[in-house]
């Protein structure tokens, strides 16, 4: 098929034929934008020129350091300048960039530096203490640990580690990257949020990442040059791959270490932002904003959103401020956001807002690089049909689906069952083929913008002598979107406060996954004693 009768002569060559990677992003930036600012972070500024070169230094420190093509480097790391330059530099070398939550518990960073086997860990001055602990806990060999103080933020340096600046600066400035030879090497080494046990490293390809920075502008309509905040965690799919992308359009990224309403609104007015992703508490911070950090500004700012769908309130209130947001959905096994709520003004923008706002929260329809996005009946594998009613789980084919997990053969089978990704999320799809999400599977609660597993936290109160069965489900929070919320049964003679109860999960678990209610009684089970978590679900309405 699609083939003439006689090719003779007509093979791939070097001169018809290049791998596809992000890389090649940056080094056309610096050629076709040098002088425009390419970094931004308070009231620093890094040309497109200076952004490569740096680039290209920490590139060669790595590979003096003894980082050989394949070897993983993690960061530990806020959206700070650094991790916009190891976004880069790490696959310049031929590594594969492991960036790390910096949200997570020790025992799991720990487990993260193990699994991948990192080579070098860059850690921002704030986090070395927990790097260090979790470092000294590891197994297997431990990183070579570089320091990244935050002079702008006023974190200063604090160990006896090599520092960042001094690790550049010892780089050669006329290395070669190291490109990749075919774009299926791996470039990202991303972990779950180990909704199920311990999280699972999802390995991503040069050319997955390629194509979503190729696609990700035109659906979000971005000019040249646009200015896009860095609020999406650099640990969550790579920034959903938009460090990667801003080259493309010569864009600038302004970072953004702490996110409050006020970095937020100050970067619009004095940077000039443009475009943003992040979740939906984000939209409350700016709903919900004191009048003294507001500022003026008068262009409209383009925002993705996405974790648990915002509330047509939310949407409603927000927008008005002059935002423009459009939902998008996916997972780290599809390098961020696959889905968006494209909109279709000569359809909606006549509808009643309510109408509108409703719209806008669905989960929507593929982006250009996935081929095809559907709610599957996963026992026939076909799809449910576009009735607006029919549940069935999610499924993605396309380029921008994860290479598989990480030395888990096993997770990887379950994962692509069939010649299709199975999301786990449960959704259906109105007759216009938007997709809206019912439900998640295996009672993931996304707060603010973080999963968090149902069992993993309920696996930790279990373990406190006064908990008998509890269970753990999603509250609705104006300010998270959810949060997580036990019903505990107590054992007989036995005691134990609301609060008492949630410092011990805060001692074990990362202040996202914490409960922020505990609710005593006895749980609804069936007959055969399996806890009814949907009746616990009618409580919030």
């Amino acid at each position: 098929m699609g083939w003439l009768r006689d090719e003779t002569g007509l093979e791939k060559n070097a001169a018809n034929y290049v791998p596809l990677t992000p890389l090649s992003h940056l080094r056309r930036g610096a050629l076709v934008f040098p002088n425009r600012a390419a970094v931004v972070y308070g009231d620093r500024q890094w040309t497109y020129g200076e952004y490569h070169a740096r680039v290209t230094r920490l590139a060669s420190a790595l590979a003096q350091a003894g980082v050989n093509p394949g070897d993983v480097v993690a960061t530990l790391l806020p959206n700070i300048p650094a991790q916009s330059e190891a976004a880069f530099a790490v696959p310049a070398c031929g590594a594969v960039l492991n960036t790390i939550n910096t949200r997570l518990d020790t025992g799991t960073i720990s487990y993260i530096l193990d699994h991948g086997q990192a080579k070098v860990l860059l850690v921002d001055s704030q986090f070395l203490p927990a790097a260090m602990t979790a470092i000294a806990d590891m197994e297997g060999p431990a990183p070579l640990v570089v320091e990244v103080p935050d002079p702008v933020a006023g974190v200063p340096e604090i160990g006896d580690q090599i520092d960042y600046e001094t690790f550049l600066d010892a780089g050669d400035p006329d290395f070669d990257w190291i490109m990749p030879a075919d774009e299926w090497e791996s470039i990202a080494l991303n972990y779950t949020s180990g909704t199920t046990g311990r999280p699972k490293g999802v390995v991503y390809h040069h050319r997955g990442a390629y194509l979503a920075t190729m696609g990700t502008p035109i659906t979000w309509e971005m000019n040249l040059h646009p200015r896009y905040l860095q609020i999406v965690p650099l640990f969550h799919c790579n920034g959903w791959t938009h460090t990667w992308m801003l080259p493309v359009v010569g864009g600038t990224a302004v970072c953004c270490r702490d996110i409050t309403a006020k970095a937020i609104y100050d970067a619009i007015a004095d940077h000039g932002v443009t475009h943003f992703g992040g979740a939906p508490i984000v939209l409350n911070m700016l709903v919900n904003a004191r009048d003294e950090d507001r500022r003026p500004f008068d262009h409209i700012v383009k925002v993705k959103t996405a974790g648990a769908p915002p509330p047509a309130a939310t949407l409603a209130a927000v927008e008005p401020l002059g935002f423009d947001v459009m939902q998008v959905y996916g997972l780290t096994e599809t390098y961020g956001p696959a889905t968006e709520c494209t909109w279709k003004p000569w359809r909606w923008d006549d509808l009643p807002a309510e109408d509108r706002y409703t719209i806008k929260a669905r989960t929507g329809v593929l982006m250009p690089f996935m081929e095809e996005v559907l709610a599957m009946d996963p026992e026939t594998m076909t799809p449910v049909p576009w009735d607006g009613e029919t549940q069935g789980e999610i499924m993605f084919r396309g380029n921008c689906v994860m290479k598989g997990y990480l030395r888990n053969p096993r997770a990887t089978r379950e994962a692509f069952a069939g010649g299709w990704f199975h999301s786990g999320d449960i959704a259906f799809q109105h007759e216009d083929g938007y997709l809206k999400i019912a439900d998640r599977a295996k009672d993931i609660i996304i707060s603010g913008g973080e999963n968090v597993s149902s069992v993993e936290v309920e696996g930790v109160l279990m373990h406190h002598p006064a908990v008998m069965l509890c269970a753990v489900v999603a509250k609705p929070d104006d300010t998270w979107g959810e949060v997580p919320c036990a019903f505990v049964e107590l054992k007989d003679g036995r005691a134990v406060t609301e609060a008492e109860l949630i410092a011990f999960a805060r001692e074990r678990l990362a202040g996202f996954k914490t409960p922020k209610q505990v609710i005593f009684g006895e749980l609804p089970k069936t007959s055969t004693g399996k806890i009814q978590k949907f009746e616990l679900r009618k409580r919030f309405g």
